[in-house]
């Protein structure tokens, strides 16, 4: 049976009025036209739907019947129709992030904060993983994007786009405190305990490639599972640390840390967005990318002026 679903929608409302008049108003339709569809369906259908009384028209028990399944549907339907006009309103919807630990802290958190005072209904999920990890899991289409550190390997159609330089700097707890006026070479690190992230991290591979550049082979004392610990371990006297400056500026300015000169550049880095181009993202996740690249591109201009 292949029952026109126009008929429904007008069979709802004669329903819900008991009034072919007042249904026809509610679709800004005309009574007769409205008349005529309930013939068909009805025709259709194989039944009487309605029974015209003193009082206008009811339903039959066959009416009651098909109104009780059509009445569900087109409270789905309007359900529907109200949750997308409120994601696309941007008053509701959900967005999964997947960051690293240094992006999001030196980056995304203040967007994160300047996005949610603007949409408060949009609900914010952000999975911690490494930069691996997180690539990994736009690829799979279980985050809707993503914001790490480089070096970040990514292949088509997953795109990468440049967010934010950071420099690293080395820095030791109060008992390196004389080696804040001095200058220490990477070979003269050996001497001294070194405290880094897993050889899992891009983190590690970034700096191993480093010492390996300069003929050197990284051998930390200490290895922390996430960026948090490193700040901590390096207050504790566990030795001299590789960090994100803005990780360390405060504790610096507080004399808890001293920042150590180094006489080899430390390349910089960047934070990121990996996203998939090929995938749609949802009204809400596609604010949230655009407010972030907006905000990117507004940082690079500044710095290149």
């Amino acid at each position: 049976m292949n029952v026109n679903f126009e008929y429904y929608k007008i069979f709802y409302y004669v329903a819900k009025y008991c009034n072919f008049t007042k249904a026809a108003h509610a679709l800004g339709n005309s009574q007769p036209n409205v008349t005529r569809a309930m013939n068909c369906l009805e025709q259709q259908l194989h039944c009487t739907l309605f029974v015209r009384t003193n009082r206008g028209i009811q339903l039959t028990p066959e009416g009651e019947k098909l109104n009780l399944h059509v009445s569900a549907a087109m409270s789905q339907l309007f359900a529907a129709e109200e949750e997308l006009s409120d994601s696309s309103n941007l008053s509701h919807g959900s967005i999964s992030i997947g960051a690293s630990e240094t992006a999001l802290n030196i980056y995304l958190l203040d967007k994160l904060r300047a996005f949610h005072m603007r949409y408060p209904g949009i609900r914010l999920k952000i999975y911690n993983h490494s930069t691996p990890q997180a690539i990994d899991a736009v690829k799979n289409g279980t985050t809707d994007f993503a914001i790490v550190t480089t070096p970040a390997k990514t292949e088509p159609p997953l795109k990468q786009v440049v967010l934010l330089p950071f420099q690293e700097i080395l820095i030791g707890g109060k008992t390196f405190t004389a080696l804040g006026s001095q200058q220490l070479s990477l070979e003269e690190l050996k001497d001294y305990p070194l405290i880094c992230l897993g050889q899992e991290t891009m983190t590690f591979r970034f700096y191993n490639r480093l010492f390996l550049s300069h003929g050197l082979e990284l051998k930390p004392d200490t290895e922390a599972a996430t960026s948090d610990q490193i700040l901590p371990l390096v207050k504790c006297e566990l030795g001299l640390a590789f960090i994100p400056e803005p990780m360390a500026a405060e504790a610096i300015q507080r004399q808890e840390i001293v920042q150590i000169s180094l006489r080899e550049e430390i390349p910089n880095r960047n934070i990121c967005m990996v996203y998939d181009s090929h995938r749609p993202l949802n009204a809400a996740a596609r604010q949230l990318k655009m407010f972030i690249l907006e905000n990117a591109s507004i940082i690079s201009q500044v710095t290149a002026e």
